[in-house]
């Protein structure tokens, strides 16, 4: 599904979402992904599907959302994937120009370090960059990157970026109890995002169920130390540790909206029986669909979320080992 919602976003409002790379191909294998572990690292640049494809799929989702007079605050680059692997990820942002609606895309910044990927983000108007360590041995823990990845390069592709970027900036910092929410983690992370100078920096947990188990949220001491370390850096900081609300997008079909949407973005059992009510649909619908195999259901502490099962890459992009195939954070 390319495009999808619009859904609710803590940092965009309300978000159609697009999805311009193939499921879990990624630089990175974060211990926190939501959608579960990567099953292809990948650094190559490629073209998955076309710019005017990706764009096609928007401009009929827009035009499906306005028709159900549901608003649309931001076009966001946020696929189950790394959206910079994607060759025409500039190229799609200009088709999609004429829509006169913001674009945003949340990246990991892997790639970074190159002219070209610096380029295509820079046609954006908004772009959030992944911080979640400055100290490579705890980057390595969370973020599990590809191995040829260096975070000293990636670091000075960050301060280039932001140097020469005249749209809104800002940085997220996904916090890992235990891992990279301590003291001395914490001022080097900020210390970094400091010389960046986003428009904000965003201090998150893990709010749906992660990759690995044993990945648990940093604590409420761990996230006030973060707070004053970051504002410390003269930071305009924001915690991203509550839910982001179940007003998700009805556009009459509930069976194509359920799907699309839980394709990238879990949602919890609450704001399931919301859409499905909004649509005239009930929980037969659910019930079907998991039965078919099309949907899961999973818990994360109190709370039951439905999903689509993650499909392994299409033919040619089998996935690649992934060295950090661990059960605890050792």
């Amino acid at each position: 599904m390319i495009a999808f919602g619009p859904v609710p976003s803590r940092r965009l409002g309300r978000s159609l979402g697009i999805n311009n790379i193939p499921p879990k191909i990624c630089p990175y294998s974060c211990v926190y992904c939501q959608l579960g572990r990567t099953l292809k690292e990948s650094l190559q640049r490629q073209v998955f599907h076309g710019s005017e494809v990706v764009a096609a799929a928007v401009r009929e989702k827009v035009a499906a959302s306005r028709l159900a007079a549901e608003s649309i605050d931001y076009l966001a680059f946020v696929p189950d994937g790394e959206p910079t692997l994607d060759a025409e990820l500039g190229a799609t942002i200009r088709a999609l120009r004429p829509l006169g609606i913001p674009i945003a895309v949340i990246t990991n910044a892997a790639l970074i370090d190159r002219p070209d990927v610096r380029a295509d983000l820079a046609e954006a108007d908004w772009v959030s960059l992944k911080v979640d360590a400055a100290r490579e041995p705890t980057w390595r823990k969370v973020d599990r990157p590809h191995g040829r990845l260096q975070l000293g390069s990636i670091l000075d592709g960050m301060r280039r970026f932001a140097a020469d970027f005249t749209g809104e900036l800002v940085t997220e910092t996904m916090l890992i109890g235990g891992i990279n929410d301590q003291e001395e983690e914490l001022r080097a992370t900020a210390r970094m995002v400091g010389e960046l100078q986003p428009a904000r920096a965003y201090l998150s947990v893990p709010t749906r169920p992660p990759a690995e188990d044993w990945v648990r949220p940093a604590d409420e001491k761990a996230l006030a130390l973060a707070y004053e370390i970051f504002r410390g850096e003269n930071l305009h900081v924001e915690l991203l540790v509550g839910y982001e609300g179940d007003a998700f997008a009805a556009t009459g079909d509930p069976q194509e909206d359920l799907l699309s949407i839980t394709a990238v973005h879990p949602m919890r059992e609450v704001a399931v029986r919301l859409l499905l009510s909004r649509s005239g649909a009930d929980w037969d619908l659910v019930a079907d669909l998991l039965r078919q195999g099309r949907l899961v259901e999973t818990r994360y502490g109190a709370h039951r979320y439905y999903l689509r099962p993650i499909r392994r890459p299409v033919s040619g992009m089998t996935p690649a080992p992934n060295p950090a195939r661990h059960t605890g954070p050792g």
